[in-house]
């Protein structure tokens, strides 16, 4: 199976062999040839843009100037020609290839003297890891203790060979060798491609035949690590070729050679001796592969330290005639190579008997001399076990393939432990290539496992601090072991990315903690007496732990600080803000992620983190805020913006500073206090001022939206005045404006907010209550007082009822207070009952949300139970200071809606139904002015107030008008009460007084004789009889309770003139003689005045002539009786109204009028089915 890079190459070359056979071509300088004499490995190092070039412009094809290019061409990579240069060509389909590595692909190296002489592998490394570098951390250049390193470079001993040098693909290769040769060597059988499927067929005859043995059981075995190995040499993209080739010729190289321990001389020297350019399908790729041989002996052999001279040249002869390709090639028969190769086969067996340094089993002397080759050979093996396609994840077996790798150790020189730092290596790289984090977990095991050795062997120790890798750290060199630089490299690392933890693991928080507990393990690195850097270890509990942390913390902070403070000048101008807002609510988040992400991790082993970051991110951002904070003299809008985003950022820092106290006690290393930025002490004046200018701006625009009321309904669904919406707009903005400035406060600024709103609707309730007139210009005056008496030869001219006309300012007063608007004020009013529970709900809820100042915080020193109390006593305050406001802004609602309720019903009664109702009822005639004929009058009024008025204030409005007319006062009803039943039960009160404006103050037009009583009394007890409706209507002691008085003042008209005239001079002993009329309201049975009146009204010659002996009142036929002109009796009679009142035959009612007292009582009944009293 061909690898992606030799299918690339293949198809490469046919398409420029292609293109150059009909293309003129210049090889030299006086010959051309066709394209066939140009060999595959020249096609490879020709440049494919240069040859279209040339076809494009008709020119000849100069082979020497397109190798020239080709060369060129290798510095840069590919890209496509757009304006930003930076879209590279992808050189595979990515549908077949999958994702494409993360690390740089293969350079490739061919042999063209020393212009392009190779580099060495360390080189290599390093150019390859500046890559990776460069890729994960473009962002920003993190505080680094250490510059000038490489971090992913160990500092082994540099490779020797400097003719042509050994690359990462002659690595690579060179490791895939010396696997498969430890593995045929070690007795375990593996097969090529073809042999397995030989194997596998036969595999299936006989398993067809039933027939299974010990042989095919070894058969499965070696086919199991013949699958491993074929997919192992995908991973090293070794051919199939090639590999068929080496396993043939190492197999046969197996068998001659007598001892078991191999080592890498005899591999490459086995090779040589047997693998030919026939071998090789194209010549470039067997002068490569020779090349690469004789690179591994000179590193080897020819450096080896304690060679001699002689046999170092003799080394060098062979080596010399090896690379020269004419004369290995070509001139040479195989037993002259033989002969070439004896020398160097003699010098290596020598060297292999050489016992080792240290006499560790299976030690030779290339443990030592050739760890540096032996190390990044390895190496590559680990590298092998990732899928090269997604260099993350580890192919299928690798576990099995490891162990395969393992037989190398004795050719290798590697052991359990350099193995284990070695795979933590490896491992650790790839996460740093992949950020695949499962990586790094399985690279710290391997660190813990090195760790945990305690009794290693002395042999073995000394061998691997013999393993000496140097490091140039700030321009000092150090010596490391092989485990020290693996750590060292570790922990640089980790050092690097925790300086800058927030800019590396904000957006990976899974690998903070990992590579935390890396950075543990392995040490950390310090700086020694002498200014050198060192290796410390720790235990995460020390000093030099918690110093190190702290380092971590201040820096990442500070860069975190620098990469915000770089920009935020920039936001500002964009965004239109304050920079210093910007910069807080930006530190505010990393305070945030501090306390959440990092802390947490960090206080395992720094129980002060949170203390520390926040002490820093306060003092950077305090170095620019103070002096902001000296030219604060006013809210500003500068001020507006800042001064809350330093609070909060206050308050974030306080959180973070105070959570180690919560979780660990107050008792810490750090005996600085945390100083605050003093936000509230500032803020506190310069907020009441601004509450105090915007008392006076409510207080204007309170006054002139009332000016502007006409007290017109705003829609038919909100029937409340414009000018109440408007003010609590005003209340409400400025609320929302207070708590939006979003600063510390304390129950000052709240007193003074609800202050101002205290003031604003009390001037408003205020100036709703003054447009109200005194009830007392209501009232119609009150007739003179006369006695009955009946002229037989008419007056021709009479006196006029006195009467006291009102101003005309008065007047018009009471003409603008009409009902409707009268109703809009109620509605009003109401509005501001129900606003205000909204309003109140809405502060309080904003006030748990304020922030109170820092001085009244919670601190380490205050107890837990003196914050409790003292948040106590701040609710019971707070809670006062609610109730206190906001009742008597309700309690002034109410009494208003109360006052203009007992003025509506008033009015309705005693002004707007004066003359249809009050000077109507029993005028002249009781028969002919009977009650049934006025109450349509009452129904109309009734009606309109249902329309008009709002539910809520509905039926006060009603009882108003019902106590309005009611002598003495009524109890007070449920909100529960429906509008319907409360309409009957108006009815029946106006008409309860009605009875007694008549009776008493009805004037000369009113005179009741014995015959009228009884009618009076019938139109009474229809009443009580209609609203008592069976029992389901009116309690019936509430409905004779409110007719006591009623039926008393007509037991005053039945009894004898006699009585009533002895019961008069019996008060008038106690009394003085005056006759205030004035004094309505105040009338008792027993009073005079009313006993007076009485006699007045009645139609009898015995009270006449007693009230013109003793008080020489006038004749009431003396004064004019106005007469109206009735409109249609029948059209002023609701059917509804009549049928009510008509009650039966008893009370001398027509038929009709008792149908429809049943119907009309059956319909109260309904009406009152769901009261329950």
């Amino acid at each position: 199976m061909e690898s992606l890079l030799q299918r690339y190459r293949r198809d490469r070359r046919k398409l420029l062999d292609f293109i150059l056979s009909s293309a003129p071509i210049h090889q030299g300088p006086t010959s051309s040839a066709p394209t066939a004499n140009i060999s595959d490995g020249d096609l490879d190092v020709l440049s494919a843009d240069y040859v279209l070039d040339c076809i494009n412009s008709g020119e000849v094809v100069d082979i020497s100037k397109a190798t020239k290019r080709y060369y060129e061409e290798l510095a840069r990579p590919v890209l496509i020609h757009s304006p930003l240069g930076n879209t590279y060509f992808l050189s595979s389909d990515t549908e077949l290839s999958g994702s494409p590595p993360r690390r740089l692909p293969p350079r490739i190296y061919v042999n063209q003297g020393t212009n392009h002489t190779s580099s060495s592998s360390e080189n290599i490394a390093i150019s390859r890891d500046d890559h990776v570098l460069k890729h994960t951390a473009t962002t920003s250049t993190p505080l680094k203790p250490v510059e000038n390193v490489n971090f992913y470079s160990l500092g082994l001993p540099i490779l020797n060979t400097v003719v042509e040098g050994l690359s990462d693909d002659d690595l690579r290769e060179s490791a895939y060798e010396i696997m498969l040769a430890s593995i045929i060597f070690s007795g375990v059988q593996v097969y090529a491609v073809q042999d397995r499927k030989k194997e596998k067929s036969s595999k299936f005859r006989s398993g067809f035949k039933g027939k299974m043995d010990k042989a095919n059981l070894q058969s499965q075995s070696s086919g199991r690590h013949s699958e491993l190995m074929d997919t192992f040499r995908v991973q090293m993209q070794i051919s199939e070729a090639m590999d068929l080739c080496m396993r043939q010729k190492l197999m046969q190289f197996a068998t001659r050679k007598l001892c078991d321990q191999i080592d890498i001389p005899q591999i490459s020297l086995g090779l040589l001796n047997s693998i030919f350019k026939s071998d090789f399908v194209h010549e470039k790729s067997f002068i490569q592969w020779k090349n690469r041989q004789a690179n591994i002996l000179e590193e080897v052999l020819y450096f080896f330290v304690d060679l001699k001279t002689a046999e170092r040249l003799t080394i060098k002869s062979s080596l010399a005639k090896i690379r020269n390709t004419k004369e290995w090639d070509f001139i040479m028969p195989p037993s002259e190579r033989a002969e070439v190769l004896l020398p160097m086969k003699e010098i290596a067996s020598k060297l292999a008997s050489l016992p080792g340094r240290f006499g560790i089993h299976d030690e030779t002397c290339y443990w030592s001399t050739g760890y540096h080759l032996n190390i990044r050979i390895y190496e590559n093996l680990l590298f092998g076990m990732f899928d090269v396609l997604d260099e993350g994840q580890l192919i299928e077996g690798a576990d099995e393939i490891l162990m395969l790798i393992k037989m190398t150790w004795s050719s290798l020189g590697i052991t359990q432990s350099i193995h284990n730092v070695l795979h933590g290596w490896v491992l650790f790289q790839q996460f740093v290539v992949t950020d695949e984090a499962t990586l790094l977990d399985y690279a710290i095991l391997e660190v813990h496992q090195v760790l945990s050795i305690k009794n290693i062997d002395e042999k073995e120790e000394q061998y691997m601090n013999s393993l000496v890798c140097s490091r140039v750290v700030n321009g000092k060199e150090i010596k490391l072991s092989l485990v020290e630089a693996v750590f060292f490299s570790m922990s640089i690392w980790c050092d690097n990315k925790l300086l800058d933890y927030h800019l590396h693991f904000s957006k990976k928080l899974d690998n903070f903690k990992t590579v935390m507990n890396l950075a543990i393990a392995v040490g950390f690195v310090t700086s020694s007496e002498g200014g050198g850097i060192k290796l410390t270890k720790t235990n995460g509990a020390d000093e030099v732990a918690a110093k190190k942390l702290e380092t971590y913390i201040k820096k990442s902070i500070e860069a975190a600080f620098s990469r915000v403070a770089a920009t935020i000048d920039l936001e500002s101008k964009l965004e239109r803000t304050h920079p210093l807002a910007l910069l807080a609510n930006e530190l505010r988040l990393i305070a945030n992620r501090e306390l959440t992400v990092f802390c947490p991790i960090l206080c395992h082993w720094c129980p002060e983190a949170g203390m520390i970051s926040a002490m820093q991110l306060n003092q950077l951002y305090g170095e620019r805020l103070k002096p902001f904070l000296k030219e604060v003299t006013c809210l500003s809008e500068d001020v507006k913006l800042v001064l809350p985003a330093a609070d909060m950022l206050d308050h974030e820092l306080t959180h973070l500073y105070s959570s180690v106290c919560k979780d660990h006690g107050s008792v810490h290393r750090f005996d600085q206090a945390f100083e605050h930025y003093e936000i509230g002490e500032i803020s506190r004046p310069i907020i009441l001022d601004w509450v105090i200018a915007q008392h006076g701006r409510i207080l204007e625009w309170t006054g002139r939206a009332y000016d502007l009321e006409d007290w017109e309904p705003l829609s038919s669904q909100k029937r409340q005045a414009i000018s109440v919406v408007e003010v609590f707009r005003i209340v409400e903005e400025t609320v929302d404006q207070f708590f939006g400035l979003n600063l510390p406060m304390d129950i000052t600024h709240l007193q003074a907010l609800l202050s101002i709103i205290f003031h604003s609707l009390d001037t408003y309730l205020q100036k709703v209550i003054c447009e109200l007139v005194d009830k007392s210009y209501l009232f119609p005056s009150a007739p003179s007082l006369t006695r009955y008496k009946e002229m037989v030869i008419p007056i021709t001219k009479k006196k006029l009822v006195e009467s006291t006309p009102l101003d005309e300012k008065m007047n018009h007063k009471l003409n603008e207070l009409t009902i409707s608007k009268l109703c809009v004020r109620l509605n009003t009013l109401q509005y501001i009952r129900k606003q205000m529970g909204t309003l109140e709900d809405g502060i309080r809820k904003s006030w748990v949300l304020v922030r109170p100042s820092a001085n009244q915080r919670w601190t380490n020193e205050e107890s837990l139970e003196n914050l409790e109390a003292s948040s106590m006593m701040s609710s019971e305050s707070i809670d006062e200071l609610f109730a206190t406001t906001f009742n008597i802004i309700r309690d002034t609602a109410t009494d208003a809606i109360n006052k203009i309720c007992d003025f509506a019903g008033t009015k309705v009664v005693f002004w707007d139904l004066r003359d249809s109702f009050l000077f109507r009822l029993y005028r002249g005639n009781v028969e002919d002015a009977r009650l049934d004929r006025f109450l349509p009058h009452f129904d109309s009024v009734l009606d309109r107030i249902c329309d008009l008025i709002d539910d809520a204030v509905r039926d006060p409005v009603v009882l108003s008008i019902c106590q309005a007319a009611l002598v003495c006062s009524q109890p007070c009803l449920s909100k529960s009460v429906r509008v319907p039943f409360l309409v009957f039960l108006i009815f029946y009160v106006l008409i309860q007084e009605a009875f007694v404006w008549v009776l008493l103050d009805g004037g000369p037009s009113r005179a009741f004789s014995d015959s009228d009583i009884p009618m009076m009394e019938d139109d009474l007890n229809m009443l009580k009889d209609l609203f008592v409706a069976d029992g389901e209507g009116l309690p019936r002691s509430l409905v004779q309770k409110k007719a006591d008085f009623a039926e008393q003042i007509l037991h005053l008209f039945a009894l004898q003139t006699g009585t009533v005239i002895q019961m008069l001079m019996t008060a008038s002993e106690h009394i003085s003689t005056g006759l205030d009329s004035r004094k309505h309201g105040r009338l008792c049975l027993g009073d005079a005045q009313t006993l007076v009146r009485v006699l007045c009204h009645k139609k009898d010659r015995e009270a006449s002539k007693f009230l013109k002996r003793q008080y020489q009142l006038p004749m009431s036929s003396e004064y004019e009786d106005g007469t109206w002109k009735d409109k249609d009796n029948s059209s002023m009679r609701n059917p509804l109204i009549s049928d009510l009142i008509k009650r039966s035959a008893s009370f001398h009612w027509t038929e009709k009028g008792q149908s429809s007292f049943q119907s009309l009582k059956k319909k109260l009944q309904e009406a009152t089915s769901e009261i329950r009293w």
